[in-house]
């Protein structure tokens, strides 16, 4: 059965320098749970807290209701995988999944079934017998991965897994890890600092910032109703652009162009702003805020346009099936209010009402 981790203002230092200060969270039966920031936020930090190789100086860890704060690793019963693999290399791949199995005390005919098992489930049944040296990056994570679920543990953690790999791989084993993850319904933490690999995976993300979680929400809640500005600038590629705000209305600066956004609420007093559009967002239209291509560059199934306009360079981003823009050709950009997002001068999200979500 899945358990729940439940972190309750949690603290560590080392020495004067605290990395987190007083974190809350919980992480639901069987989720997949990823903790996405930058590096030094503090994201592998607090995984390893969970995992036991860290020390706690405050604060609480707890699988279902059972505190594990002074838990040593081994007996948290969780499976872990690593940036590194850190697989044997003086063994097979049967040999290593096997490895924590005989840990655990599991030998003879049942031993031999849960590895036949997870090399099928895995899909490296013809690699059972090969040495670690004779196998490529995505194969040797699938013998970490098998290693970790094997052993049936209560917690799984993932620390930046796929981070070694090349893209067409990192793509690969994503799915493969979500589809394992699904089916085996263990509990997951992972870690990255990649916002499409977090987008792509899990069930929800907290997104941390110098040990804080910044927002915890499902992917698309993260993507397209961002807390703050760190959160939207964090999450993909944005456009911001310095605004005047009148109630509900807004004008773009250096422009005539206003918008009325139904999200803000009427009463607000913000005078100025920030609005953060995606590239994909913008749209060509007949009106709207004007600028001329100074670029464009073809990725194949996108097109994307460096646009100068008075409010600075935009990048926006189209599809290659609608027709091209030239270089130097003037254009009116569209901006869809239901989409763009609108940020006080110290970060929070005035257009998100308080039953977003």
């Amino acid at each position: 059965m899945s358990i729940v981790i439940n972190i309750e203002h949690a603290k560590k230092a080392y020495g004067n320098n605290v990395v987190i200060k007083d974190l809350s969270l919980q992480v639901k039966p069987g989720e997949f749970f990823t903790l996405l920031g930058p590096s030094g936020c503090g994201k592998t930090t607090l995984l390893r807290m969970i995992a036991g190789f860290n020390s706690i100086e405050g604060g609480t860890i707890k699988f279902d209701e059972k505190v594990i704060n002074d838990l040593p690793p081994h007996m948290r019963n969780v499976g872990m995988v690593f940036q590194n693999y850190a697989i044997f290399p003086n063994m097979t791949a049967r040999e290593n999944i096997a490895f924590g199995l005989k840990e655990h005390k599991v030998k003879g005919p049942e031993l031999s079934r849960r590895v036949n098992d997870i090399l099928k489930m895995v899909q490296i049944e013809e690699l059972a017998d090969r040495m670690p040296s004779n196998m490529s990056g995505g194969q040797q994570q699938r013998i970490a991965l098998a290693r970790a679920i094997v052993i049936d543990p209560d917690v799984l953690l993932f620390d930046e897994p796929l981070s070694n790999l090349d893209a067409k791989l990192r793509v690969e084993m994503r799915s493969v890890i979500r589809h394992l993850q699904q089916k085996a319904g263990i509990t997951t933490v992972y870690v990255t600092h990649d916002q499409e690999e977090a987008l792509a995976v899990s069930d929800r993300i907290a997104v941390m910032n110098n040990g804080d979680i910044q927002q915890v929400d499902e992917p698309i809640k993260i993507y397209r109703k961002p807390r703050n500005l760190f959160v939207a600038t964090f999450m993909g590629q944005t456009n911001i652009i310095d605004v005047d705000v009148n109630g509900q209305d807004i004008r773009l600066d250096n422009t005539d162009v206003k918008l009325h956004f139904d999200r803000i609420k009427k009463d607000n007093t913000v005078k100025r702003g920030k609005m953060v559009v995606r590239p994909n967002d913008f749209y060509f239209a007949d009106e709207g805020l004007e600028g001329v291509v100074s670029e464009r560059i073809f990725f194949g199934t996108i097109t994307t346009y460096f646009i100068s306009t008075p409010v600075g360079e935009l990048v926006i981003t189209r599809d290659v099936n609608e027709p091209m823009k030239e270089t130097g050709e003037k254009v009116h950009l569209g901006i869809p209010t239901a989409v763009v997002n609108i940020f006080e001068a110290d970060g929070n999200n005035m257009s998100i009402m308080e039953d977003a979500g």
